[in-house]
């Protein structure tokens, strides 16, 4: 570690403390876990009863319904980097928790619309059901899904909104609130910046097109979009609100960064070539809507492939999932994806050593990468 940082670590670090400023036994995420549950609760619960309308407080029934199901990834992450920096606030470390649960939240129904699911975990999400109350209701398809999506949106904005909120609740300190904030602010800009990018780069064509995207490309969007709020963002504030020192926090944050990047590269290679059961998600809609993935920008690169995967968009049926996925593998596209995720974690890896993060955490981070490479689902 460097001099300076060396002398910024010796000092002592301004941490949310528990109520009362009392130091308190070391949180672990089998404590926590359940805290976080039941602040979502509680919060969603809480503004159902003061909604101001019937139909309001029926779309905060299906806003907490949106909650469930989810890994958690994103409280974990922070209370991985909160325990490893020394934080001992159980409740500091679920509300942060919780706050990037309900941004993950209102993320997904933002995406859902953009994508035109109606569909998440297996079951309608918020446009779908609303989609199916408009048919019921006589209206025209196209009505129905405006219906769906509409409600979503605002769903959407609900949730995100209840995300900053419930951020506030992590800590009574001024400048360790306002370095929060500032993370979290950063993390929504670029999931916005990175969904954008995804639109535009997908919308364009994966497979035609001069300005189709590289796997660099690809790589950028899925940092923006992903990679940020989902691992850089949640392992900086468990850092942040631990007392970790801005060198400290700048380190995690590349860590994290990188394995996040990778989890999306393993992401494309599950949408494509993973097991529908285990995965939960389709393995042809990207496909058959040519979206941009690291397989298909790697496809982009090599003009004979490219060639193969255009024909295969022609005629009235679009493309074939079954002959495009044969083509991607054949052509090195899995290989070269999984090549990519491998080399990804093995430089956060390295960094979290340069860095001398915590051994405690470097010792997590090196079974998170293992999940991360050898995920099914």
């Amino acid at each position: 570690m460097s001099g300076t940082a060396t002398q910024a670590a010796a000092k002592p670090r301004e941490a949310a403390l528990p109520e009362g400023g009392a130091r308190a036994t070391k949180p672990t995420w089998a404590s926590v876990a359940p805290r976080v549950e039941e602040l979502l609760a509680d919060f969603c619960a809480s503004e159902q009863a003061a909604a101001p309308l019937g139909r309001a407080q029926e779309l905060w029934f299906h806003s907490v319904r949106s909650l469930e199901g989810g890994k958690r990834v994103r409280p974990q992450l922070a209370c991985l980097a909160y325990t490893s920096f020394g934080g001992r606030s159980e409740e500091a470390c679920a509300a942060t928790g919780a706050a990037f649960e309900l941004l993950h939240a209102s993320l997904l129904l933002h995406d859902d619309v953009i994508d035109r699911d109606f569909v998440r975990r297996g079951r309608p999400n918020i446009a779908g059901i609303y989609r199916a109350d408009g048919l019921r209701r006589g209206l025209p398809p196209s009505e129905a899904e405006h219906l769906g999506a509409s409600v979503a949106i605002i769903a959407g904005d609900l949730l995100l909104t209840a995300s900053l909120r419930m951020l506030e609740r992590a800590t009574p300190v001024p400048r360790v609130r306002d370095r929060l904030a500032s993370i979290f602010h950063r993390a929504i800009t670029d999931a916005a910046a990175g969904e954008l990018a995804d639109v535009l780069l997908s919308r364009g064509g994966a497979l035609s097109g001069a300005d189709a995207g590289s796997v660099d490309d690809v790589l950028e969007m899925e940092r923006l979009k992903t990679a940020g709020y989902s691992f850089e963002a949640p392992l900086c504030a468990g850092a942040i609100l631990a007392g970790a020192t801005p060198q400290e926090v700048e380190a995690v944050g590349r860590v994290g960064s990188l394995i996040g990047m990778a989890y999306q590269v393993i992401d494309d290679v599950l949408g494509t070539f993973g097991d529908e059961r285990q995965t939960g998600k389709s393995t042809t809609s990207d496909l058959r809507e040519g979206k941009l993935t690291v397989l298909t920008a790697f496809a982009r690169e090599h003009p004979l492939i490219a060639r193969h995967l255009a024909h295969e968009s022609e005629g009235d049926d679009g493309r074939n999932p079954d002959e495009v996925r044969e083509i991607l593998d054949k052509a090195g596209a899995r290989g070269h994806a999984l090549t990519l995720a491998h080399s990804l974690v093995t430089e956060a890896l390295d960094e979290a050593r340069r860095a001398e993060l915590p051994p405690a955490l470097r010792s997590e981070l090196t079974r998170i990468c293992n999940h991360v490479l050898h995920r099914e689902s």
